[in-house]
């Protein structure tokens, strides 16, 4: 098997290091939202993911694009997390044996 070495060229300035912008920070809030509101219909939201929110919040009220959209994907993913725990587990109770 041979291997090949790759040589990555990333550019210094402009576009390719552009930083976040609200629009980008909306769209990731938006997303982490709604995956809480499903959480929340499933009663299972968790307290870590209702922090992220609240902190990517409050990156964004200090036009800290970056963070708030970094915390809203960290948010979105604990909300889906809690959803996969939901569901699981209203299937995986079925499987126990009762002594």
């Amino acid at each position: 098997m041979r291997l090949c070495r790759m040589l990555v060229i990333l550019p210094v300035g402009g576009a390719a290091l552009a930083a976040d912008t609200e629009a980008d920070f909306r769209a990731a809030y938006a997303a982490a939202d709604a995956a809480e509101r499903e959480a929340g219909r499933l009663r299972n939201q968790w307290i870590a993911t209702e922090a992220a929110l609240a902190e990517s919040k409050a990156a964004a009220k200090k036009g800290d694009f970056n963070r708030a959209r970094v915390a809203a994907k960290e948010a979105e993913a604990l909300a889906r997390a809690s959803i996969f725990q939901a569901t699981s587990e209203k299937a995986a109770w079925k499987n126990l044996e009762i002594r």
